[in-house]
């Protein structure tokens, strides 16, 4: 049976701190006397004055609570990182279940917080942030659930607002190289094709390009 290493229920971003400062006391000197200690002749070194982490769960928890410190990890990030710091296999998997237990592995509220995030900052859309979701190793059904719920026109509304941004900088370039610019940024952002070029269309057609010259260049859109 796998050995499971214990700590609070309740253990949650407040322990964070904890761990950073029994990181920090862990390079001090040891207890004078503490080389007597094996034969009762002094007092036992402290715990905190001991050097790192002594069992391969201590470490993993370590690892996680500082990884987490500056941001929220995927559960798949976090044993990547174990793993490249050679813990091993079972004590990673025992400390990043007891993570997700108590609430500071959670890769449904990541993927949510992504997609409203780098959707509204940076105007990604779905197919993009589900490329990037999935290099995170977040599951493919929580994928689909969180870029589900990007609706449809405000994916429409944030790429007309990105191609009015750039539509001033195109100005003067020849029509062809500006319908290629414009929906060239769409199509990286992860844009369908049908609804880049709809967009970029319809903003062309509102600066006064002439919808028949356009039917010509864009004969899908």
């Amino acid at each position: 049976m796998t050995r499971r290493t214990e700590w609070p229920d309740g253990a949650g971003y407040g322990a964070v701190g904890d761990a950073e400062n029994r990181s920090g006391r862990a390079g001090g000197a040891a207890p004078e006397g503490g080389a007597a200690a094996e034969d009762g002749g002094g007092p036992l070194p402290s715990r905190a004055g001991s050097g790192p982490p002594r069992t391969p769960e201590e470490q993993a928890r370590a690892i996680c609570l500082r990884l987490l410190t500056g941001s929220p990890r995927t559960r798949r990030q976090l044993a990547d990182a174990l793993r490249e710091r050679g813990i091993p296999e079972e004590a990673a998997e025992e400390v990043l279940a007891r993570f997700e237990d108590v609430g500071l592995i959670d890769d449904a509220a990541f993927a949510g917080a992504w997609v409203e995030s780098r959707h509204h900052g940076r105007g990604l859309a779905r197919r993009a942030l589900a490329r990037e979701l999935r290099t995170k190793g977040v599951d493919s059904a929580l994928i689909d659930e969180a870029v589900g719920r990007l609706d449809p026109e405000q994916e429409e509304t944030t790429a007309r607002v990105l191609v009015d941004r750039k539509l001033r900088a195109t100005r003067g370039l020849d029509r062809d190289k500006r319908l290629r610019r414009l929906a060239g940024m769409l199509a990286r952002k992860g844009y369908p094709e049908g609804l880049a070029l709809r967009v970029v269309r319809r903003a062309l057609e509102e600066e006064g390009e002439d919808p028949e010259i356009l039917d010509h260049h864009l004969p899908d859109a």
